[in-house]
């Protein structure tokens, strides 16, 4: 069964920069458009990015259009978002996610903190 893993987050200044990845084991990701989600505390979770199987389609959150960047390997099974010029309403947990049988599959999230 696919699982997912994400990493990267963590406290960073408004205006710098951060690289979160999110690693597939169990299955490969080949087939499957991927996505980075995020929620904050007290909101919804939000869907900001995703990409497709190839990899050579994304589509981004007006939010983060333009700030973020996604990518995927699917060679070594791995789905990286990088994220500059972030703010403080950029403060989430973030999590990847992808397909599955019974429904979306999630990894358990990375924290990421803005502030200075």
């Amino acid at each position: 069964q696919l699982q997912l893993v994400e990493s990267g987050g963590g406290l960073v200044q408004p205006g710098g920069s951060l690289r979160l990845s999110c690693a597939a084991s169990g299955e490969g990701l080949d087939y499957d458009a991927i996505w980075w989600f995020r929620q904050a505390p007290g909101k919804e979770r939000e869907g900001i990015s995703c990409i497709s199987a190839s990899g050579s389609n994304a589509n981004y959150a007006d939010s983060v259009k333009g700030r973020f960047t996604i990518t995927r390997d699917n060679g070594k099974n791995t789905l990286d978002l990088q994220m500059s010029s972030l703010k403080p309403e950029d403060t989430a947990m973030y999590y990847c996610s992808a397909p599955g049988d019974a429904g979306p599959i999630w990894g358990q999230g990375t924290q990421v903190t803005v502030s200075s």
